[in-house]
C-alpha cells in the first residue's frame, strides 16, 4: 500500500523546498481515488459507505488518543 511522504521535499542544493499545500494535495487525492473507483465500477452509494467507514476509523483512533491524555 503506498505510503504518504511525510518528510519535507529536499530542492537544490540540499536547501529545503517549500512546504507542499497539504490541503490542495488531499483534494487532488480524493479526487484521484474517487475516479478510480468509479472507472472500476464502484457506485456512489459504495463510496459513501467507503468514506463513512473511513470516518469511523479516523473517530475511533481520536477517541482512542484521546483517552490517553
Amino acid at each position: 500500500m503506498p505510503q504518504l511522504i511525510t518528510q519535507m521535499p529536499v530542492g537544490r542544493n540540499g536547501v529545503p523546498a517549500a512546504a507542499p499545500n497539504r490541503e490542495k494535495a488531499l483534494k487532488i487525492l480524493s479526487k484521484s481515488i474517487y475516479k478510480e473507483l468509479r472507472q472500476n465500477g464502484y457506485e456512489p452509494k459504495m463510496i459513501v459507505a467507503l468514506a463513512t467507514e473511513l470516518i469511523s476509523l479516523v473517530t475511533s483512533d481520536i477517541k482512542d488518543d484521546s483517552q490517553l491524555v
